[in-house]
């Protein structure tokens, strides 16, 4: 009978080449069409990462 939680392969941590280990999570609100648009991206979750840190750096700049 096969591993109802998969192979061992998948019980461990993804292992990440960045600087700082991406740890945290938040969630947010957007809309349908934000979404549709943000879904057609080759990686979604690296885009949305790119345009924080961009509007980050943009605002101490200020």
């Amino acid at each position: 009978m096969p591993n109802p939680k998969g192979t061992p392969e998948n019980l461990r941590p993804i292992k990440s080449n960045r600087e700082e280990p991406l740890t945290d999570r938040i969630n947010l609100r957007i809309t349908k069409a934000m979404k549709e648009k943000l879904s057609a991206k080759d990686d979604p979750p690296e885009f949305c990462r790119r345009a924080i840190q961009k509007a980050l750096d943009e605002d101490s700049n200020e």
